[in-house]
């Protein structure tokens, strides 16, 4: 986009038409105290050496000799170089918004593209073109759940990732809804039993594997969330572990969100990254979001093109499903890409890697004196680990060797203050694994 700088007599006209006299009077509802009085600190002027030199001395202040041990939704991955390469090519760039055809084949094929390889991975019927990130994604799955079925209760797991949990709240606490969490049994996983499911009850939300690293029963959660009329909506953070487990809609999922960055997009401090959502296709009106649909002209050419767009830019208006008018369209072609290069064999292989990594260490964890596994349940690759004292204190003795050793969880579990979150990675090599074990005795 160009920028269009504007005089201070220009500037001083548009203000007199809207009946201001000064900038500042724009932004009265500002409180005083959160305004920034004072010029920004950017320095000086540079030329293009002085810059460069500049980001690489700041460049060299980053911690970059740690280990980390860090998961809890986002996950350190390998990325294939070929993924930088090909985001740049003009074929994905030939519009700003797909919504001419025309122009915007590239973008809208990659995006058909992705939404085939999530129902391939979820074991669901159709996809959209993704959404900002895992946890709106498990929040617009509530509120599809409650136009799917006008029911209004919903049943979550308190293992449910606790941001995402805080995301449904913000999206429900003024629609009236009943939100009831599930706490989970003994082994770190729920018991389908002792849900509260009744016939008020919308959806059953659970995550699997969940914040705990514990892999879900989700056959056994579906059958008592159906049995009840309610629908089963499954969150996964950690979609790597779809390379080996049985996908949700095999175990009789209705939606499936969750997060892509395990695909191709780097960590980048937290964010963006891209959500992605899955559902029957008898739900598909209900479904938030873009959608891309194939077709084909009337000389049998196929093309594609934005398809059932139930939102409320379009002609649905009040009406409309959700008012996320777009899609992550940059994540989306690095998640493609990632799935295209790895394949199923590739994917089947990462995810292996992950598991048997994950479990090497949680084992020889487990053989330090005062060190527990927390849970019995089956993992992926996090695990929730007891320590012998206050988790952060572990934690803070293992950054003075250079080791982010994972996740306190008191913030989230007060109950859980001597508990730690551990996720390991294939990127975790075994003489790191055992660099952290080492430390981990000492501490």
């Amino acid at each position: 986009m160009r920028y269009i700088p504007n005089s201070p007599d220009e500037r001083l006209a548009m203000l007199a038409d809207i009946g201001r006299s000064r900038i500042e009077d724009l932004f009265q509802q500002i409180p005083e105290h959160l305004r920034l009085n004072e010029p920004i600190g950017i320095g000086q002027p540079m030329s293009e050496p002085d810059l460069l030199a500049y980001f690489r001395d700041l460049a060299a202040s980053n911690a970059t000799d740690y280990t980390s041990f860090l998961g809890a939704g986002a996950y350190s991955h390998f990325i294939p170089v070929i993924i930088d390469s090909l985001i740049s090519r003009a074929e994905f760039f030939t519009a700003y918004t797909p919504y001419q055809p025309e122009l915007s084949q590239g973008t809208l094929q990659y995006i058909f593209e992705f939404q085939t390889m999530i129902c391939q991975l979820t074991g669901m019927e159709v996809a959209n073109a993704s959404l900002y990130d895992g946890s709106t994604g498990v929040a617009e799955a509530v509120l599809m759940a409650n136009r799917v079925n006008r029911r209004d209760k919903f049943v979550i797991a308190g293992s449910l990732h606790p941001q995402y949990r805080e995301v449904i709240s913000t999206y429900t606490r003024s629609l009236g809804f009943t939100v009831e969490y599930a706490a989970h049994a003994e082994a770190g996983t729920l018991d389908a039993s002792t849900l509260g499911i009744d016939g008020d009850t919308s959806a059953v939300v659970v995550q699997s594997p969940n914040f705990f690293g514990c892999i879900e029963d989700l056959s056994a959660i579906a059958e008592a969330a159906h049995a009840a009329g309610a629908l089963l909506i499954v969150a996964i953070s950690e979609p790597m572990s779809l390379g080996m487990l049985r996908s949700p809609g095999a175990c009789g999922a209705d939606i499936v969100v969750g997060e892509s960055q395990s695909f191709g997009i780097p960590l980048s401090y937290g964010g963006p990254y891209c959500g992605m959502f899955a559902t029957l296709e008898k739900y598909v009106r209900q479904m938030p979001g873009r959608l891309v649909g194939e077709a084909y002209d009337d000389q049998g050419r196929r093309g594609y093109v934005l398809t059932l767009s139930t939102r409320e830019q379009h002609i649905r208006r009040e009406k409309a499903t959700s008012n996320i008018c777009t899609n992550q369209g940059l994540f989306a072609l690095m998640s493609t890409i990632y799935l295209s290069t790895m394949g199923r064999r590739g994917l089947q292989e990462v995810a292996r890697q992950n598991a048997q990594k994950a479990h090497y260490a949680a084992a020889e964890i487990a053989k330090l004196e005062g060190f527990k596994l927390k849970f019995s349940a089956p993992f992926f690759n996090e695990f929730v680990v007891r320590t012998p004292r206050p988790a952060t204190d572990v934690l803070s003795r293992l950054l003075e060797k250079q080791i982010v050793g994972g996740i306190a969880l008191d913030n989230h579990y007060p109950d859980l203050s001597d508990c730690l979150l551990v996720c390991v990675t294939e990127t975790a090599r075994k003489e790191s694994i055992d660099r952290l074990v080492d430390a981990l005795s000492k501490v």
